[in-house]
């Protein structure tokens, strides 16, 4: 579990006098998601509203995901998932994924010293071992770079799909139940063999772009957390997007199935909440 983190500093998270400056003035710091999970939509739409190819969209939403990785680092999230290529995503025209893979192969490249000088590990998600030898390199060499990093887990999602990791995580329990390693098929014990094994459950999922679905996203573990869908496209998303997303966050009553709003019912929502937030500790 990463350190404690001291309070952010209000500076660097908004220009002063600005609206970002207000929402940011709102925020409980002591009741941040420890992990936010973000489906990054609407590149295509984003482009075609300014009669530009796709690609264009998705290379303006490099911007996107530069600023939310540097805020979320700011604020003192503990893990950012971003949803960056979906296993469906391979039905797409193939040069609209050459161009995802280069976008991702040089955004490593010129944030690389960044995220190692900032404490953000990279953590990669899904069956990214088989996507292209070049960008399998890529990323290896940016999860050794950032191994120590502590401030932040970046876990980018790539050649993923939430059906396929509750797929793997049975095939490797088989496995190990065969090579004679047993235990208890519980929740605990899947929970353990997911691509996100060692981290907390999301607290948040952002959706930009307006469309109400969770599009085979991280299935095991949102079951409980909070969703916050913007009709922002994503090249358009920047900090102050999710700033009011914390904000609604933090108005919301997190039961986890139990019965709140009563007197002496707030000790069983406390509960509940901890023993969620114990299986990602």
């Amino acid at each position: 579990m990463p350190p404690a983190m001291p309070s952010p500093d209000l500076a660097r998270l908004a220009e002063p006098g600005s609206p970002e400056e207000l929402l940011v003035r709102r925020i409980d710091f002591e009741r941040l998601p420890r992990h936010v999970a973000l489906i990054m939509d609407g590149n295509g739409r984003w482009a075609a509203e300014r009669a530009q190819p796709r690609v264009d969209g998705h290379r303006a939403g490099v911007d996107a995901v530069r600023e939310t990785v540097e805020t979320t680092a700011r604020l003192g999230i503990p893990v950012l998932t971003l949803y960056a290529f979906s296993v469906e995503n391979w039905k797409r025209p193939r040069f609209e994924i050459w161009t995802l893979m280069n976008l991702l192969k040089e955004y490593i490249r010129r944030e690389l010293d960044e995220l190692v000088a900032n404490g953000i590990r990279c953590r990669p998600i899904g069956r990214w071992r088989e996507l292209d030898d070049s960008v399998v390199r890529q990323l290896e060499r940016a999860v050794e770079a950032t191994a120590g990093g502590e401030r932040m887990t970046l876990n980018i999602a790539l050649n993923y799909s939430g059906r396929c990791e509750i797929v793997d995580a049975c095939r490797h329990v088989v496995s190990d139940w065969a090579a004679g390693k047993r235990a208890d098929i519980d929740e605990e014990t899947i929970g353990d063999y997911l691509y996100t094994s060692g981290l907390p459950d999301p607290d948040l999922l952002i959706r930009t772009s307006g469309e109400l679905r969770v599009s085979n996203f991280l299935l095991w573990q949102i079951a409980y957390t909070e969703i916050w869908v913007t009709s922002t496209l994503w090249p358009d998303f920047r900090r102050g997007h999710l700033y009011r997303a914390i904000l609604d966050y933090q108005s919301r009553e997190r039961r986890f199935g139990g019965v709140g709003g009563g007197a002496g019912e707030g000790s069983t929502d406390a509960a509940l909440a901890a023993r969620h937030r114990e299986r990602g500790a």
